[in-house]
């Protein structure tokens, strides 16, 4: 199988159905912008945090590739079966930030991202899933987009952070928190 096809050279692109649409429909921007998310997921796997957290990412970066699967499909033309998501996709990662938040000191701040690189990369990772989670919701306004995938990406930008506050006192690095001047 070659990679390239050289029938995005001019721009267009084509969903799962069919429709060619150009390369800056909202639609390609939403799933590109949760195949970055992925990428960052990637990232943080490589770091030296513990397995579980690493067979999570994983399980949540093939998540992310259903999500990419439906966000890519024409709502309308698709006849390809794509992989959904599950509640119980959305319960894990609840499950998971109550289980880290009852080891976690309670928070009395806002949390500026840093500590160390990792919790860094987590942050980074967050600020994208949020972005991807606006632009689902925007193409939400004029397009199909199956609900769980807004409501998995809202959740995953909350495990992100309390991902990023459980590994820091893994690491026994001091929370960065914010005091704004008064």
């Amino acid at each position: 199988m070659k990679i390239y096809t050289k029938t995005g050279d001019k721009g267009q692109t084509s969903l799962i159905g069919g429709t060619r649409v150009p390369k800056y429909h909202l639609r390609i921007e939403t799933y590109g912008t949760v195949d970055e998310l992925n990428s960052y997921l990637g990232l943080i796997m490589c770091q030296d945090i513990d397995q579980n957290y690493q067979q999570l990412l994983k399980e949540i970066q093939d998540r992310l590739f259903t999500i990419g699967a439906s966000l890519a499909a024409d709502p309308e033309k698709s006849k390809m079966k794509i992989p959904d998501l599950h509640e119980a996709d959305i319960t894990l990662l609840e499950n998971e930030m109550d289980a880290m938040n009852e080891a976690l000191p309670p928070l009395k701040h806002f949390v500026l991202p840093g500590g160390n690189t990792v919790v860094s990369y987590c942050h980074i990772a967050r600020c994208v899933c949020r972005r991807a989670e606006r632009l689902t919701v925007e193409l939400a306004q004029d397009s199909f987009v199956e609900e769980k995938v807004t409501i998995y990406l809202n959740r995953l930008s909350d495990y992100l952070f309390v991902l990023a506050r459980k590994l820091n006192m893994d690491f026994k690095a001091e929370e960065n928190i914010w005091i704004p001047r008064v």
